[in-house]
Protein backbone atom coordinates (compact mmCIF):
# COMPACT_ATOMS: atom_id res chain seq x y z
CA UNK A 1 0.00 0.00 0.00
CA UNK A 2 1.12 3.57 -0.62
CA UNK A 3 -0.36 7.01 -0.09
CA UNK A 4 -0.64 9.76 -2.70
CA UNK A 5 1.75 12.56 -1.83
CA UNK A 6 -0.89 15.18 -2.55
CA UNK A 7 -3.56 13.48 -0.44
CA UNK A 8 -5.34 12.09 -3.49
CA UNK A 9 -6.00 15.35 -5.35
CA UNK A 10 -3.88 14.18 -8.31
CA UNK A 11 -6.54 11.67 -9.38
CA UNK A 12 -9.09 14.17 -10.68
CA UNK A 13 -9.90 15.23 -7.11
CA UNK A 14 -10.83 11.65 -6.15
CA UNK A 15 -10.19 10.88 -2.51
CA UNK A 16 -11.16 7.21 -2.60
CA UNK A 17 -9.14 4.14 -3.43
CA UNK A 18 -7.19 4.57 -6.64
CA UNK A 19 -4.98 2.38 -8.70
CA UNK A 20 -1.49 3.76 -9.42
CA UNK A 21 0.73 1.58 -11.60
CA UNK A 22 -0.98 -1.56 -10.30
CA UNK A 23 -0.53 -0.46 -6.63
CA UNK A 24 -3.51 0.22 -4.29
CA UNK A 25 -3.14 3.73 -2.99
CA UNK A 26 -5.19 4.90 0.01
CA UNK A 27 -6.13 8.53 0.07
CA UNK A 28 -6.79 10.56 3.20
CA UNK A 29 -10.56 10.18 2.76
CA UNK A 30 -10.24 6.42 2.49
CA UNK A 31 -8.15 6.33 5.64
CA UNK A 32 -10.84 8.28 7.50
CA UNK A 33 -13.57 5.97 6.27
CA UNK A 34 -11.63 2.86 7.23
CA UNK A 35 -11.11 4.31 10.66
CA UNK A 36 -14.83 5.16 10.92
CA UNK A 37 -15.95 1.65 10.00
CA UNK A 38 -14.33 0.28 13.14
CA UNK A 39 -16.25 2.54 15.49
CA UNK A 40 -19.68 0.84 15.31
CA UNK A 41 -18.03 -2.46 16.18
CA UNK A 42 -16.31 -0.85 19.15
CA UNK A 43 -19.59 0.77 20.28
CA UNK A 44 -21.47 -2.51 20.03
CA UNK A 45 -18.73 -4.23 21.98
CA UNK A 46 -18.85 -1.53 24.69
CA UNK A 47 -22.67 -1.78 24.91
CA UNK A 48 -22.50 -5.56 25.24
CA UNK A 49 -19.87 -5.32 27.94
CA UNK A 50 -21.87 -2.68 29.81
CA UNK A 51 -25.04 -4.78 29.59
CA UNK A 52 -23.19 -7.85 30.88
CA UNK A 53 -21.76 -5.84 33.77
CA UNK A 54 -25.25 -4.61 34.68
CA UNK A 55 -26.62 -8.15 34.69
CA UNK A 56 -23.81 -9.36 36.93
CA UNK A 57 -24.35 -6.44 39.31
CA UNK A 58 -28.11 -7.02 39.41
CA UNK A 59 -27.68 -10.74 40.08
CA UNK A 60 -25.20 -10.05 42.89
CA UNK A 61 -27.56 -7.50 44.45
CA UNK A 62 -30.49 -9.92 44.30
CA UNK A 63 -28.50 -12.69 45.98
CA UNK A 64 -27.32 -10.27 48.65
CA UNK A 65 -30.85 -9.05 49.32
CA UNK A 66 -32.13 -12.61 49.67
CA UNK A 67 -29.34 -13.49 52.07
CA UNK A 68 -29.97 -10.35 54.11
CA UNK A 69 -33.70 -11.06 54.25
CA UNK A 70 -33.11 -14.64 55.33
CA UNK A 71 -30.66 -13.54 58.01
CA UNK A 72 -33.00 -10.89 59.37
CA UNK A 73 -36.22 -12.90 59.29
CA UNK A 74 -37.63 -14.36 62.48
CA UNK A 75 -38.70 -17.99 62.27
CA UNK A 76 -41.30 -18.83 64.95
CA UNK A 77 -40.72 -21.97 67.00
CA UNK A 78 -43.17 -24.85 66.73
CA UNK A 79 -46.17 -24.84 69.06
CA UNK A 80 -45.22 -26.55 72.34
CA UNK A 81 -47.33 -29.71 72.59
CA UNK A 82 -48.92 -31.25 75.68
CA UNK A 83 -46.21 -33.02 77.64
CA UNK A 84 -43.47 -30.62 76.51
CA UNK A 85 -41.67 -28.42 79.00
CA UNK A 86 -43.16 -24.96 78.58
CA UNK A 87 -40.57 -22.48 77.26
CA UNK A 88 -39.40 -20.28 80.11
CA UNK A 89 -39.79 -16.55 79.75
CA UNK A 90 -39.37 -13.21 81.45
CA UNK A 91 -41.66 -10.39 80.39
CA UNK A 92 -43.37 -7.22 81.57
CA UNK A 93 -47.10 -7.00 82.19
CA UNK A 94 -49.50 -4.40 83.53
CA UNK A 95 -53.03 -4.18 84.85
CA UNK A 96 -55.60 -1.46 85.52
CA UNK A 97 -53.15 0.34 87.82
CA UNK A 98 -50.75 1.01 84.93
CA UNK A 99 -47.77 -0.25 86.91
CA UNK A 100 -45.09 -2.34 85.17
CA UNK A 101 -45.23 -5.88 86.58
CA UNK A 102 -42.29 -8.22 85.93
CA UNK A 103 -43.48 -11.76 85.23
CA UNK A 104 -41.66 -15.01 84.51
CA UNK A 105 -42.70 -18.61 84.22
CA UNK A 106 -40.19 -19.70 86.85
CA UNK A 107 -41.63 -17.23 89.38
CA UNK A 108 -45.07 -18.86 89.22
CA UNK A 109 -43.85 -22.46 89.32
CA UNK A 110 -46.26 -24.55 91.36
CA UNK A 111 -49.30 -22.75 89.98
CA UNK A 112 -51.42 -23.42 86.92
CA UNK A 113 -50.76 -20.81 84.24
CA UNK A 114 -53.01 -19.89 81.34
CA UNK A 115 -51.04 -18.09 78.62
CA UNK A 116 -53.35 -16.62 75.99
CA UNK A 117 -51.95 -14.89 72.89
CA UNK A 118 -54.30 -12.62 70.96
CA UNK A 119 -53.92 -10.24 68.00
CA UNK A 120 -54.78 -6.73 69.17
CA UNK A 121 -56.24 -4.73 72.04
CA UNK A 122 -59.88 -3.71 71.61
CA UNK A 123 -60.39 -5.60 68.35
CA UNK A 124 -63.75 -7.38 68.17
CA UNK A 125 -62.55 -10.95 68.64
CA UNK A 126 -60.08 -10.01 71.34
CA UNK A 127 -62.71 -8.00 73.20
CA UNK A 128 -65.06 -10.99 73.12
CA UNK A 129 -62.31 -13.29 74.42
CA UNK A 130 -61.03 -11.14 77.27
CA UNK A 131 -64.53 -10.08 78.30
CA UNK A 132 -65.40 -13.77 78.54
CA UNK A 133 -62.30 -14.38 80.67
CA UNK A 134 -63.47 -11.57 82.97
CA UNK A 135 -67.16 -12.49 83.14
CA UNK A 136 -66.62 -16.24 83.61
CA UNK A 137 -63.36 -16.01 85.54
CA UNK A 138 -64.55 -18.14 88.44
CA UNK A 139 -65.92 -20.85 86.13
CA UNK A 140 -63.04 -20.88 83.67
CA UNK A 141 -60.13 -20.50 86.08
CA UNK A 142 -60.97 -20.10 89.75
CA UNK A 143 -58.48 -19.58 92.55
CA UNK A 144 -54.80 -20.44 92.25
CA UNK A 145 -54.58 -19.87 88.48
CA UNK A 146 -52.36 -17.22 86.86
CA UNK A 147 -54.04 -15.86 83.74
CA UNK A 148 -51.71 -14.00 81.36
CA UNK A 149 -53.14 -12.66 78.11
CA UNK A 150 -50.39 -11.38 75.78
CA UNK A 151 -50.29 -9.24 72.66
CA UNK A 152 -47.90 -6.97 70.78
CA UNK A 153 -49.57 -3.87 72.26
CA UNK A 154 -47.77 -1.51 74.62
CA UNK A 155 -48.08 -1.32 78.39
CA UNK A 156 -50.00 1.94 78.00
CA UNK A 157 -52.55 0.36 75.70
CA UNK A 158 -52.99 -2.60 78.05
CA UNK A 159 -53.35 -0.40 81.12
CA UNK A 160 -55.96 1.82 79.47
CA UNK A 161 -58.02 -1.11 78.25
CA UNK A 162 -57.73 -3.03 81.53
CA UNK A 163 -58.95 0.03 83.44
CA UNK A 164 -61.92 0.59 81.14
CA UNK A 165 -62.92 -3.08 81.03
CA UNK A 166 -62.11 -3.90 84.68
CA UNK A 167 -60.02 -6.93 83.80
CA UNK A 168 -59.02 -8.98 86.89
CA UNK A 169 -55.69 -10.08 85.39
CA UNK A 170 -52.41 -8.60 84.22
CA UNK A 171 -51.62 -8.43 80.49
CA UNK A 172 -48.20 -9.02 78.95
CA UNK A 173 -46.85 -6.41 76.53
CA UNK A 174 -44.76 -8.50 74.13
CA UNK A 175 -43.83 -5.60 71.86
CA UNK A 176 -40.83 -7.41 70.29
CA UNK A 177 -42.72 -10.70 69.83
CA UNK A 178 -40.08 -12.58 71.80
CA UNK A 179 -42.54 -14.52 73.96
CA UNK A 180 -44.92 -15.19 71.08
CA UNK A 181 -42.05 -16.53 68.98
CA UNK A 182 -41.12 -19.04 71.71
CA UNK A 183 -44.67 -20.35 71.69
CA UNK A 184 -45.10 -20.47 67.90
CA UNK A 185 -47.68 -17.69 68.10
CA UNK A 186 -45.92 -14.91 66.23
CA UNK A 187 -47.93 -13.95 63.16
CA UNK A 188 -45.15 -14.32 60.58
CA UNK A 189 -45.26 -11.41 58.11
CA UNK A 190 -48.05 -9.80 60.12
CA UNK A 191 -47.15 -7.90 63.29
CA UNK A 192 -50.10 -9.43 65.17
CA UNK A 193 -50.09 -12.70 67.09
CA UNK A 194 -52.00 -15.85 66.31
CA UNK A 195 -54.86 -16.53 68.69
CA UNK A 196 -53.60 -19.40 70.85
CA UNK A 197 -54.14 -20.63 74.42
CA UNK A 198 -51.77 -22.76 76.50
CA UNK A 199 -52.40 -24.28 79.91
CA UNK A 200 -49.19 -24.92 81.83
CA UNK A 201 -49.27 -27.28 84.78
CA UNK A 202 -47.76 -26.87 88.21
CA UNK A 203 -44.69 -28.83 87.07
CA UNK A 204 -43.96 -26.39 84.23
CA UNK A 205 -45.17 -28.68 81.45
CA UNK A 206 -47.79 -27.88 78.84
CA UNK A 207 -50.99 -29.79 79.57
CA UNK A 208 -53.23 -28.23 76.92
CA UNK A 209 -52.73 -26.24 73.72
CA UNK A 210 -55.40 -24.73 71.49
CA UNK A 211 -53.52 -23.26 68.52
CA UNK A 212 -56.65 -22.00 66.76
CA UNK A 213 -58.74 -20.71 69.60
CA UNK A 214 -62.15 -19.42 68.53
CA UNK A 215 -63.24 -16.56 70.81
CA UNK A 216 -66.83 -16.78 69.60
CA UNK A 217 -67.38 -20.50 70.20
CA UNK A 218 -68.52 -21.68 73.65
CA UNK A 219 -67.00 -25.09 73.00
CA UNK A 220 -63.51 -23.63 73.18
CA UNK A 221 -64.16 -22.12 76.62
CA UNK A 222 -65.67 -25.37 77.87
CA UNK A 223 -62.57 -27.31 76.83
CA UNK A 224 -60.33 -24.70 78.42
CA UNK A 225 -62.22 -24.85 81.73
CA UNK A 226 -62.04 -28.64 81.77
CA UNK A 227 -58.27 -28.63 81.13
CA UNK A 228 -57.67 -26.02 83.83
CA UNK A 229 -59.58 -28.13 86.37
CA UNK A 230 -57.58 -31.18 85.35
CA UNK A 231 -54.31 -29.28 85.77
CA UNK A 232 -55.41 -28.08 89.21
CA UNK A 233 -56.22 -31.64 90.21
CA UNK A 234 -59.84 -30.81 90.96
Amino acid sequence: MAYLPDGGRGCNGCRDFVRWSGIDIITSRARRERSTTKRPIEVVTMKSSFRAALLVTFAASAVGAQASSAAGSVVPAAFPAPGDAAPDFSATATDSTGKAIPVSLSSVRGKVVVLAFYPLDRSSGCTAELDKFRDDYATLFGDGVVVLPASVDSLGSHASWAKEAHFPFAMIADTKSELATKYGSQGGARPYFKRTVFVIGKDGKVVYADTRFNPLAQDGYDKLAAEVKKAKGV
